[in-house]
């Protein structure tokens, strides 16, 4: 992560960004369920959001530095934290009711990888549980903002198919000075099962 993100996402001035702006938008109708899983939490401001919002609240971060301030900050709370890489997640199949992934996507150097991660999330929801996410648009000013870093953002023409290929269904995907997404596991398998 370059400076740039260290000094504005550790702000509060993202938080209440993140807090104000993006999140309530991008659950608003989501059952979110007793247990989320959060992948790529950073300092955690949507995890203190979050956490409000369901019982248990497991949070995966890639960074071990990041991950051991969270456990920390968020120590005797209703918050678990791991790290670890979302793109093999140490959960098994069908653990939580709902998955979270908030303006990160873009921090996945490949599509390959992004669709990886997103089909963990997709493996360990429970039978009709939700993932909800928003991620960056690409413009010029983000790609200078993340010079040095990894910067791979989602093309939103694509996601819808992306999502459905990997097996989500009930997808809504909202673009605006934002993307943001809610897609779900099926709840019974193609079976019928």
């Amino acid at each position: 992560m370059n400076n740039n993100h260290a000094e504005l996402c550790a702000s509060p001035r993202w938080a209440a960004h993140l807090q104000e702006d993006v999140l309530p938008h991008a659950v608003a109708r989501a059952e979110l369920g007793t247990e989320l899983l959060e992948v790529g939490p950073g300092p955690g401001a949507a995890t203190e959001w979050l956490r409000t919002r369901v019982d248990r609240l497991v949070a995966v971060e890639v960074e071990a530095e990041a991950a051991a301030r969270l456990a920390e900050r968020f120590a005797g709370t209703n918050v678990e934290v791991h790290q670890g890489n979302g793109t093999a997640l140490q959960f098994a199949d069908d653990s939580f009711d709902s998955a979270a992934s908030f303006t990160m996507l873009h921090h996945v150097p490949t599509t390959a990888l992004q669709n990886r991660l997103l089909a963990e999330m997709l493996r360990v929801l429970r039978p009709g549980g939700i993932l909800v996410g928003s991620d960056s648009l690409p413009s010029h000013s983000l790609h200078e903002f993340h010079e040095g870093d990894t910067y791979n953002p989602v093309e939103p023409a694509a996601f819808l198919v992306r999502l459905q290929t990997l097996g989500y269904v009930d997808i809504t995907i909202r673009v605006w000075d934002r993307l943001t997404f809610s897609a779900h596991k099926p709840a019974t398998s193609s079976t019928g099962a």
